[in-house]
């Protein structure tokens, strides 16, 4: 059976799978990066999160308010969690100094992961769809994955205005 989900799975997801553990390794290691870049990542997990979601499955409208709780949380939890780790910005060059963590790489296969089994899952049981339980797991879960990218580049923007503020005091 997995040799069969394996061998149907379209090559452009082993590309995107690539793509995000290559953009997980460079997160690894300490390195400077511009604030335009630094949204990279955490866009395109939104957009990974955002197009797996429907308005008109057994949630409605309400899988938005349901995506927007976990997205909230993740990146409060991204804010505590990241609260220890000091941030240098330099505001003159537009660009932070952010230390190496594999906590991307991890966050990047878990939505991948996730992706993936919820594919596989719904094209073998497509009652799953109707499910609510189902559906807010996964709609919550996609958010809380997304808001721990977007908590963290958060944090980045926050040091970045806080340096500004205490070079121009």
């Amino acid at each position: 059976m997995m040799q069969q989900i394996i061998s149907h799975t379209p090559l452009y997801v082993w590309a995107v799978l690539a793509l995000l553990v290559y953009r997980g390794l460079l997160a690894s290691r300490d390195r400077e990066i511009s604030l335009q870049k630094l949204w990279i990542v955490p866009v395109a997990m939104l957009w990974l999160s955002l197009s797996s979601m429907n308005g008109d499955g057994v949630l409605g409208g309400s899988v938005w308010g349901v995506w927007m709780v976990g997205l909230l949380a993740g990146a409060a939890l991204a804010w505590k969690l990241d609260g220890g780790v000091r941030i240098v910005a330099d505001r003159a060059a537009g660009t932070v100094f952010q230390r190496g963590s594999w906590v991307p790489l991890v966050l990047m296969l878990a939505i991948f992961v996730a992706k993936y089994a919820v594919a596989v899952v719904t094209a073998m049981h497509p009652e799953t769809r109707d499910n609510v339980l189902f559906v807010v797991a996964v709609t919550s879960g996609f958010g809380l994955f997304s808001g721990m990218f977007v908590g963290r580049a958060a944090r980045c923007v926050a040091a970045w205005l806080a340096q500004s503020d205490a070079a121009m005091a």
